[in-house]
């Protein structure tokens, strides 16, 4: 993690990132204590997560990061303990049930998010607020769209979709996800509008996040690069859950998290973590190279591919590069990385 320069929150301070024992938000965490920053994590259940402390302080030492158990983040001031003297938030907690019924998912996505929010904004000591949309809340990814995404796309299509009359069937689950995420951002900029708080407020919008998992053993499952764990077993039916798209690097969120908590000229943004778009041929291919020896299907040369533009996303890598990096990782790389400790 390279520096970033003048940030606006100082190393040493505390920075709050809820739901830290998911994918993403573990990795933010990691991010942040690599940058030499406190990070004090949210969870449902403290002693089940336990194995998180353990993880950080035997890679950064003692009392740099803490857990605090929350239970019901739709209940306003749920927050309010968590957030004392923390100069930046990281709220990436959701609702992922994969509940089809909208009535259950997107009101308290939208109450998470605004009750974060509100929470932060009362506190004195918090300078930045940083939400972790989704690419879902642009658009629904899928083969041929060929448009053009700014920064004041919305995915207007799912949410309709999602609040379309009853029976909620099981595949509905995806449209009705994407219409909270839509609608809890679409949530926090409207507050924002009308409170003008003191604080900063950022989001970042990543699609599909592949990667390693912190701790395998732990974490693997309740990660989207489970689905190339399963390609190389054989299983081959959970890519049918994955319309073609655009992917990232479960580190480069992080990465674009923490730019959107320190960096001086990251103000009211939606950072579009788009590092390139993917289908399963794509990965299928990596999967070869790696283990010539097993089989996986045959290439598909007429294989859907997304073909939106999307215009956010150079301002994305820039902003990476700003901090050191060489820009993307690619997707050779967060393959192989996705199968860390696997194969």
């Amino acid at each position: 993690m390279s520096s970033i320069p003048n940030p606006v929150i100082q190393p040493g301070s505390w920075i709050l990132v809820t739901g830290v024992n998911g994918f993403i938000g573990s990795h933010i965490a990691d991010q942040l204590l690599l940058a030499g920053y406190k990070v004090r994590g949210t969870v449902r259940n403290a002693s089940k997560n336990a194995w998180m402390a353990e993880f950080f302080e035997s890679k950064y030492g003692k009392d740099v990061f803490e857990l605090i158990e929350v239970g019901d983040m739709s209940q306003e001031g749920s927050l309010d303990a968590a957030m004392k003297g923390v100069e930046g938030v990281a709220h990436v907690a959701s609702v992922l049930s994969q509940d089809p019924n909208p009535h259950n998912v997107i009101p308290p996505t939208i109450a998470f998010a605004v009750n974060a929010l509100k929470a932060a904004a009362a506190e004195p000591s918090v300078k930045r607020f940083v939400l972790t949309s989704s690419s879902t809340a642009t658009y629904a990814p899928g083969p041929n769209l060929g448009r053009t995404i700014d920064a004041k796309t919305w995915n207007e299509d799912s949410v309709k979709a999602a609040w379309a009359p009853a029976p909620y069937e099981p595949e509905r689950t995806w449209v009705t996800y994407a219409a909270s995420k839509t609608e809890g951002e679409q949530a926090v900029w409207k507050w924002v509008e009308e409170n003008e708080p003191a604080l900063v407020v950022n989001a970042v919008l990543p699609p599909v996040n592949f990667g390693p998992a912190l701790d395998l053993a732990r974490q693997g499952r309740q990660s989207t690069s489970y689905a190339i764990t399963e390609a190389l077993e054989g299983e081959f039916k959970i890519f049918g859950g994955f319309a073609p798209g655009f992917f990232v690097d479960v580190r480069d969120t992080a990465r674009l998290h923490v730019l959107a908590l320190l960096h001086p000229d990251v103000k009211n943004e939606r950072i579009f973590g788009f590092a390139g778009s993917f289908n399963w041929d794509d990965v299928y291919a990596v999967l070869r190279q790696m283990f010539p020896e097993r089989d996986f299907p045959e290439p598909d040369p007429n294989a859907p591919r997304d073909t939106n533009k999307i215009l956010p996303a150079g301002r994305a890598e820039g902003l990476l590069r700003e901090m050191g990096r060489p820009g993307w990782v690619g997707l050779e790389e967060t393959v192989r990385a996705s199968l860390e400790g696997v194969a």
